[in-house]
């Protein structure tokens, strides 16, 4: 089977500014399901195995699509490197979600697409924010989390930290590969706070009507098992696959040289290829 991929097209988003997207998907006549993927924190589309993790969806018969988040910190000269640092400290949960919004907007219109069938997958915090995005968006039918946060506010500092970002307006938190110091300018918070209800990863897994499959790993070390299991006990029609030793990124690492995904992220892309599959096919 021949796969297509075409990387790095430029998405146009006048509420935030232009990001990149590609779509990997297998050479033929029929209607496609669409499937987006949303990277997490200091990730993006090229990050790890996520281009392995793409042939694959591709090959199992799925229009895939990953993307860059418009102030993940990459530009689209260099869509692999941390180049716009102001960006990523500009960067808010209302300008992901109008890329997200952006992305489902051109790939949508694909004449390759079937339109009765789209799903989203979302890493870590891109997980919350795919919650959110499929319980507000009705053309998405069915949703997909990957160590997916269940609640944004837990991340925000407390007490004399939170009180020294709001005086100096800026706080850093280190990139432990690269060894940048990010920048997150104090605006993040008070986007977060001003749309809080929004935001509220809780609400729209308890108002989710569609199906929601929830992975985890147990040996994750920035997101605890103990999310997947309350995003699964507020979602009526959620499924819970606990992936033993599995970490954050299923095994994957920057950069990673190997042909093929790591185990971890094997079986976990398999598990959503089954569930979009049987799902997909009551619509």
């Amino acid at each position: 089977m021949n796969i297509v991929k075409e990387k790095n097209t430029i998405i146009k988003n006048p509420e935030t500014k232009d990001f990149l997207a590609d779509a990997f998907y297998p050479e033929t006549s029929e209607k496609l399901p669409l499937v987006i993927f949303a990277h997490g924190y200091k990730g993006y589309k090229d990050w790890g195995a996520w281009n392995l993790m793409a042939e694959k969806f591709a090959e199992a018969g799925f229009f895939f699509v990953k993307f860059n988040f418009s102030h993940n910190g990459t530009t689209v000269e260099s869509p692999s490197e941390f180049g716009d640092l102001e960006a990523f400290g500009n960067n808010n949960f209302t300008k992901e979600m109008s890329d997200y919004d952006a992305v489902l907007d051109h790939f949508y219109d694909n004449p390759k697409i079937d339109k009765n069938k789209t799903a989203i997958i979302g890493h870590s915090r891109g997980g919350g924010i795919s919650v959110i995005k499929a319980f507000e968006d009705e053309r998405i039918k069915a949703l997909v989390t990957l160590a997916g946060v269940s609640h944004f506010g837990y991340r925000f500092p407390s007490g004399e930290r939170m009180e020294e970002w709001e005086k100096s307006g800026v706080m850093y938190s280190e990139n432990g590969r690269t060894k940048q110091m990010m920048p997150h300018y104090f605006q993040f918070f008070e986007d977060y706070k001003a749309n809080e209800q929004r935001f509220n990863i809780q609400y729209a897994a308890q108002h989710l009507e569609k199906p929601f499959l929830i992975i985890q790993g147990t040996d994750d070390e920035a997101v605890k098992d103990n999310e997947a299991f309350l995003l699964n006990d507020w979602c009526k029609n959620s499924e819970l696959a606990i992936l033993e030793n599995a970490n954050h990124t299923f095994g994957a690492k920057e950069p990673w040289t190997e042909d093929l995904m790591p185990k971890d992220l094997q079986k976990a892309v398999q598990e959503i290829i089954i569930f979009l599959n049987n799902n997909f096919d009551l619509l």
